[in-house]
């Protein structure tokens, strides 16, 4: 009898099991075999050596090499130390059954306004579109990062992190708008971290963190990131599209500013709601005024938020197209921007609670687990980790910036001021943790508590929390057990 021969074959090079992610981000990309391979690989490798050695051990049995097959080279990009975003070259749109166009006329920048930039990029995130650096969505782009700015931006064919930049000016992180990109090309290496990202917006006042719209592994998704990547961050550069139709674009074929009017940058989600008492919100309720909504407000609007801002707002995303939870009431970057800018389109006239019904008091639209994926630029509740209230920590949403983040802002609708961050930190010690406590274990949310719940931060604060957070369907860094303005809003609702 023969001994059986197994082969070890190396995974494909986007696999998306746990140990080949794990072994991509920490082993450098090696062609001499350093990447120690998918587990089931290594499984086989150790029946090799068993059979191997009893094939020694048995009566001249002729031992038999086993053969190892290498996959050809990936011709995609690797992109960042990150998710693993390989790319593909320059190509056509392909059609029906990935049959390539014919080429496009080089270097024209169709016209598109940022806010078709971003309904287009959301129109992926929306279908989850799967990552892949050699097939073509339906749409005739490329699934990898760089087809999908091509895609967002309506280029007539799919452009790569080489050839991006000639559709672009470069601009100063100060003058990111949303529909901008952050572009990473590695010229003297391109096989090492290029990647590309849109930008959808900032989600605090300090700049340090933004909505990045992006291709990667697994597919397509809005998530907010530390500007200017995860990883390479200095290396990241922002660029405007030439054919944007508002905005500062210039060089293009879109008309260009000579002047910007000074605006005020969007302060981040946690400045809106309920509870929140700040100017931020009396410059809302005036934007949204000048917009058509003067009649959602029986006086006019102040700091304090109240149900008619939420109403007002609601009616402006909704004149703006977006439905469900992508017109919750609560603005973000891509409704702010629309706002500061007089972009977008106006609240019909006449149009008013009744004829666009508003949410019950204290309800929010659930999330897809893990993901806003049908929301625009504006709004951000699965947030990365140690994120969640879209601040510095330590600063009071519910007050104007530099309050104390321990004091409460006012309540509103029987909601009380959501206190901050601050409060929530390990080893806090102070009344919030014992009144968040007691409304958990009324909402049903206290099996983690042996004793109390009282005034100290405690682990089993944070995993009641955490509990209540994926009840209401949210996944990832969404529900990592510190309590956001949204935590706060819905429990206390």
């Amino acid at each position: 009898m023969e001994s059986p021969v197994f082969e070890e074959f190396d995974p494909a090079a986007d696999c998306d099991c746990p140990g080949c992610a794990h072994w991509r981000r920490v082993l450098p990309h090696s062609a001499a075999g350093r990447f120690p391979g998918h587990p089931a690989a290594r499984r086989t490798a150790a029946v090799v050596a068993a059979l191997t050695t009893a094939a020694i051990i048995a009566p001249a049995v002729p031992a038999v090499a086993a053969p190892h097959a290498r996959h050809p080279a990936d011709p995609g990009v690797p992109a960042g130390d990150g998710p693993g975003t390989p790319q593909g070259k320059k190509a056509p749109l392909h059609g029906p059954g990935g049959q390539a166009a014919p080429p496009a006329s080089p270097a024209r920048a169709p016209l598109i306004s940022r806010a078709d930039i971003i309904e287009r990029a959301r129109s992926w995130v929306a279908q989850r579109v799967p990552y892949s650096v050699r097939s073509y969505w339906s749409d005739g782009y490329r699934q990898d990062c760089s087809g999908y700015v091509s895609m967002a931006w309506k280029l007539p064919g799919n452009e790569w992190t080489g050839s991006l930049g000639k559709y672009a000016e470069r601009i100063t992180k100060d003058e990111l708008q949303p529909g901008d990109m952050l572009l990473f090309h590695n010229a003297s290496d391109p096989h090492n971290g290029s990647h590309v990202v849109l930008f959808g917006g900032w989600t605090n006042s300090a700049r340090t963190h933004y909505v990045a719209y992006e291709q990667t592994r697994p597919h397509t998704r809005r998530a907010t990131t530390p500007y200017a990547y995860w990883s390479n961050s200095a290396r990241y550069v922002p660029y405007r599209y030439l054919g944007v139709t508002d905005g500062t674009a210039g060089g293009g074929s879109g008309p260009a500013t000579d002047a910007v009017p000074a605006r005020t940058p969007f302060p981040g989600v946690a400045y809106f709601g309920p509870g929140a008492h700040n100017r931020y919100v009396a410059e809302l309720g005036r934007m949204l005024v000048r917009r058509g909504a003067g009649s959602f407000f029986a006086a006019p609007p102040g700091p304090r938020w109240t149900d008619a801002h939420r109403r007002a707002t609601r009616a402006f995303q909704e004149a703006q197209g977006w439905r469900g939870a992508a017109a919750d009431g609560l603005p973000g970057p891509l409704t702010w921007e629309l706002l500061v800018t007089g972009t977008g389109r106006n609240i019909p006239n006449g149009a008013s609670a009744s004829t666009l019904p508003g949410l019950p008091s204290g309800h929010s639209p659930s999330l897809p687990a893990g993901h806003s994926s049908g929301l625009p630029a504006g709004h951000s509740p699965g947030l990365p980790a140690g994120h969640s209230s879209g601040l510095p920590a330590g600063h009071s949403p519910g007050l104007p910036a530099g309050s104390p983040g321990g004091a409460s802002g006012p309540s509103s609708h029987g909601v009380p001021g959501y206190p901050g961050r601050a409060p929530f930190r390990p080893g806090a010690v102070n009344d919030h943790v014992t009144r968040l406590g007691r409304q958990l274990v009324k909402k049903g949310f206290g099996r983690y508590y042996t004793t109390g719940p009282g005034p100290r931060w405690s682990e089993a604060d944070r995993r009641n929390v955490e509990a209540f957070q994926r009840a209401q369907g949210w996944r990832g860094g969404a529900a990592d057990g510190c309590p956001g303005p949204e935590t706060w809003r819905r429990l206390f609702s």
